[in-house]
C-alpha cells in the first residue's frame, strides 16, 4: 500500500493522529523535501513515529517514482508531504501511477495554505485561479506573462488571487515576497494594464501555521520590508465590507 500523509502547515506538531498511526504501521517512511519548505525537525518526527525517515527529492518522486510504487506492491509505504498531500499535482500523478500498477492507495489529509489563507479575513470562496511566481532563473529571464494574465482575469471578475512563491526544496531556496513584488512590477511595466502597481493593496502571509500575522498594505509600503518565509502573496479582488474591516484590523 502507498499512503500519502499530510504534514500540515508548519512543523511535526501539526501531524494528525491518523497520520501518526499510519506512519507507525508502515514498513518504510519517506519525507518529500522539494514541494515545500518544512520547518519541522526530522529527529523529532522520527521520535514521534518510532521509525527512521528517508528524505526524497524531485527525482525520486517524479523520474524514479516507479521504484517507490514497486516497493508499495510488497510493503506498506508512507510518504510525508508538507501541507495536504494532493495540493501539489506531483502527488496526484504518483497516486495515478500506483493505481495503474494495482497498488492500493490512501490519503491522509491535513491543513493546507489553500484553507489557511482564510486567516487573512478574505473569503475563501472568492478566490479565483491560483498562480505560482517562478524564479526567473527557471524561465531563462523571461517574465511569466501567464501569471499577469491570470491576475488580470481574476481582478476583472472581482476575485482574489493567491500567488504561491517558488521553492527549490533541494537547495533550501524559497522566493521572498519582495522578489515576487519586483517581478510583478516588471510585468506591469511591460504590460501596462494597471493590474499590479506600487499602489496595489496586497496581503503577505509568511510561515502560515506558526502563529505569524498576515501583513496588509500597499506595495510601495511593503516592498522594502522583511518577511518570514516561506510566504504567499495575495492580491485582493473586490472586497466585501467584512473582508475590508478584517484586513484593516491586521
Amino acid at each position: 500500500m502507498l499512503t500519502l500523509v499530510g504534514l500540515g502547515l508548519f512543523d511535526e506538531k501539526d501531524l494528525t493522529l491518523r497520520g501518526i498511526e499510519a506512519a507507525k504501521a508502515a514498513d518504510k517512511v519517506y519525507l518529500d523535501c522539494y514541494t515545500g519548505m518544512w520547518d519541522g525537525n526530522l529527529k523529532n518526527l522520527e521520535k514521534i513515529i518510532g521509525k527512521n525517515v528517508e528524505r526524497v527529492n524531485r527525482k525520486d518522486l517524479e523520474d524514479n517514482s516507479k521504484k517507490i510504487v514497486d516497493e508499495a506492491k510488497e510493503k506498506n509505504i508512507v510518504i510525508f508531504i508538507q501541507g495536504d498531500p494532493l495540493v501539489a499535482t506531483t502527488h496526484t500523478s504518483l497516486i495515478l501511477e500506483a493505481r495503474k500498477n494495482k497498488v492500493k492507495t490512501k490519503i491522509i489529509h491535513n491543513s493546507s495554505i489553500v484553507s489557511a489563507i482564510a486567516e487573512t479575513g478574505l473569503h475563501v470562496y472568492k478566490f479565483g485561479a491560483t498562480v505560482t511566481i517562478p524564479f526567473l532563473e527557471k524561465t531563462k529571464g523571461e517574465l511569466p506573462e501567464s501569471v499577469y494574465e491570470t491576475i488580470k482575469l481574476n481582478k476583472a471578475r472581482g476575485l482574489h488571487t493567491l500567488c504561491l512563491l517558488d521553492v527549490i526544496g533541494e537547495e533550501g531556496k524559497c522566493m521572498a515576497p519582495n522578489e515576487a513584488m519586483e517581478i510583478l512590477l516588471e510585468l506591469e511595466e511591460k504590460r501596462k494594464g494597471k493590474v499590479f502597481t506600487k499602489d496595489t493593496e496586497i496581503v503577505i502571509f509568511g510561515k502560515a501555521g506558526s502563529g505569524s500575522v498576515p501583513k496588509f498594505g500597499k506595495v510601495k509600503n511593503l516592498i522594502k520590508n522583511r518577511f518570514d518565509i516561506p510566504a504567499v502573496l495575495i492580491i485582493p479582488g473586490k472586497l466585501h465590507f467584512t473582508e475590508k474591516e478584517y484586513l484593516d484590523s491586521i
